[in-house]
């Protein structure tokens, strides 16, 4: 028995006189899909240095973010207390199993700590993002128990900690980096591109935050 996918396929195949094993045109496939030319690429997120972080603090606070930066890893842990804090929010806070985030020292701070996927009941969560995008100031987010995929939408607020150095222009720059990390064959079952708090503007074009997700988004730019 075949699927409705092989019928189609295999009518294709018929009308194009081919039998879909011929090594010339895999070939041609293979040299298209490993050597792809770039598409169109905006110029707004064509700068560097303290421009590009600038540029993407500038996109993220436009779409409702907050972001905050700090000189060092090891100043995230307070940098995170003192958000909390002066929100009036509980000092708890969920994380995956991050090596980035795990050596930070949140034994300095009061904050009672959680680890693993978040079961919805979470109202703080905290994630270390691949990098991010100053284009649009968006972050991407790699799935899997370092930062499960879970802490991306239910938590009321999400914290996301990104290194200065992995803000790129532009998202074709992002997706280099994931294919050259993790190789061809093993990419991340799902990269989430966040872009400010959850929201929606459906009902009466008013603004919704927490719709389909976390209400507040909180960057911290970690300079080091």
């Amino acid at each position: 028995m075949t699927s409705a996918r092989d019928d189609i396929f295999a009518n294709i195949r018929r009308s194009l006189g081919v039998k879909g094993n011929e090594t010339i045109r895999n070939q041609i496939v293979q040299d298209r899909l490993e050597r792809a030319p770039r598409g169109v690429i905006p110029a707004r997120g064509q700068v560097s240095g303290e421009e590009r972080i600038a540029l993407f603090k500038t996109m993220a606070e436009a779409s409702l973010a907050t972001v905050t930066e700090v000189a060092s890893a090891m100043e995230v842990p307070q940098s995170i207390a003192l958000f909390l804090r002066n929100h009036n929010l509980p000092a708890s806070l969920r994380m995956g199993d991050d090596p980035r985030l795990k050596v930070m020292p949140w034994s300095e701070t009061t904050l009672e700590v959680s680890h693993g996927p978040s079961e919805g009941r979470d109202l703080n969560a905290v994630s270390h993002a691949f990098g991010a995008v100053a284009e649009t100031g968006t972050l991407a987010m790699i799935s899997g128990p370092e930062n499960p995929s879970t802490l991306n939408f239910l938590p009321d607020n999400h914290i996301i900690v990104v290194s200065a150095k992995d803000i790129a222009s532009d998202y074709e720059s992002v997706w280099n980096r994931v294919r050259f990390a993790y190789g061809k064959g093993s990419m991340p079952r799902t990269v989430n591109w966040i872009t400010g708090p959850s929201r929606s503007g459906d009902i009466e074009q008013t603004l919704l935050l927490g719709a389909h997700g976390p209400r507040r988004l909180h960057v911290i730019v970690v300079r080091e």
